[in-house]
């Protein structure tokens, strides 16, 4: 796959922690975290997310915030964009984040 099918985003070593957490504490972002846990390529219709009670401009800001933090790549194929998580490139720059972050989503609140 060359750059040109990619949408913008930083390269591994410039994505930043505090950016990435930034981007996270947003719920509908950790909503979409969570869809993208299963390291497939999904489409960026919010009905197809379980986001279908947002507007589409709404989610598409959602979707940018995590690309342009590092979290997400974006695969363009004509009309369509179809976004998965960077697991390598947060693993390598910080272990154990994601693995954090989904197992505290997954736990039940006390």
């Amino acid at each position: 796959m060359t750059d040109d099918e990619r949408l913008p985003q930083p390269a591994t070593a410039d994505i930043d922690l505090v950016t990435v957490l930034h981007a996270l504490g947003d719920p509908v972002r950790m909503t979409l975290l969570l869809s993208y846990a299963d390291d497939a390529e999904h489409s960026c219709g919010p009905r197809d997310l379980g986001l279908d009670h947002l507007h589409k401009s709404t989610v598409s800001h959602h979707m940018r915030v995590l690309r342009e933090a590092g979290v997400t790549t974006t695969r363009v194929a004509g009309r369509n964009r179809f976004v998965s998580l960077r697991r390598a490139d947060l693993d390598t720059r910080f272990p154990g984040l994601l693995d954090a972050l989904l197992a505290a989503q997954a736990a039940p609140a006390r």
